[in-house]
């Protein structure tokens, strides 16, 4: 079913969702974006509900030049569509556009391992990284699954950082966008969180030793673990789906 077909919009009590206060040393419209974005990825904003950018004003106490900034940065990374005359909606997930981002983004850290392994890692990173790993295997234990995410995004941004490509990382970010919610849902379980986590080690492991061949292997096995249950998550998730 399409996005424009969908009668069952909701709208959502913004009170009850908890912003952080705006700071004022930094730029306001990229503040209320990261807010709203998570807020999305959490389905605290669930697809297919309605939202306001004077509602989002008030809730953040910001001018409309901002909210708007941040409103035309979610649409660009697909997480809201604006239907003339109706008004600003989060977008439903589609099963096409998931697959397309899944497409691209493997492409992307394909080639980031393989520079990686060429040119081998920094202490720096490699720290950096350890590190990262080191907080997903305390968000197992807790089960917390959104610091574990927070981790997961950290680790495969500072492997694009660490190529030297500055591009590599902006474009890695815009293209997982399609995929976090989808993420979201599978990492409520603590097991997956934990192949995850493994899966990460076999990756740096990887690149440490400079075996590109493993490397590789490691990478797309671990890309390509979200596709095996997508079929899953939609029939769990139907509401959430065009």
């Amino acid at each position: 079913m399409s996005e424009n077909s969908r009668t069952d919009e909701t709208t959502t009590n913004l009170k009850a969702i908890s912003f952080p206060p705006l700071d004022m040393n930094r730029p306001a419209g990229e503040q209320i974006f990261s807010a709203l974005k998570s807020a999305i990825l959490k389905t605290e904003l669930p697809p297919g509900c309605l939202i306001s950018e004077s509602e989002i004003g008030q809730r953040f106490g910001a001018s409309r030049t901002p909210v708007r900034e941040a409103f035309t940065q979610l649409r660009t990374d697909g997480l809201i569509v604006t239907r003339p005359s109706r008004g600003n909606y989060v977008s439903r997930l589609s099963e096409a556009r998931i697959r397309e981002a899944q497409f691209i983004r493997e492409g992307l850290e394909l080639a980031n391992v393989e520079r990686l392994c060429e040119t081998g890692l920094p202490d720096a990173v490699v720290n950096a990284l350890t590190g990262i790993l080191d907080v997903q295997g305390r968000c197992v234990a807790c089960d917390d699954m959104l610091e574990f995410q927070m981790q997961d995004d950290r680790f495969h941004t500072t492997l694009a950082r660490a190529t030297g490509f500055a591009r590599a990382e902006t474009l890695l970010v815009r293209e997982k966008a399609a995929l976090d919610r989808l993420r979201g849902f599978s990492l409520s379980d603590t097991n997956h969180m934990t192949c995850l986590l493994e899966e990460h080690r076999a990756i740096l492991n990887a690149i440490r030793e400079r075996d590109t061949g493993a490397a590789l292997a490691a990478m797309r096995a671990h890309l390509r673990s979200i596709l095996g249950a997508l079929s899953s998550l939609i029939q769990a998730n139907k509401d959430f789906f065009e």
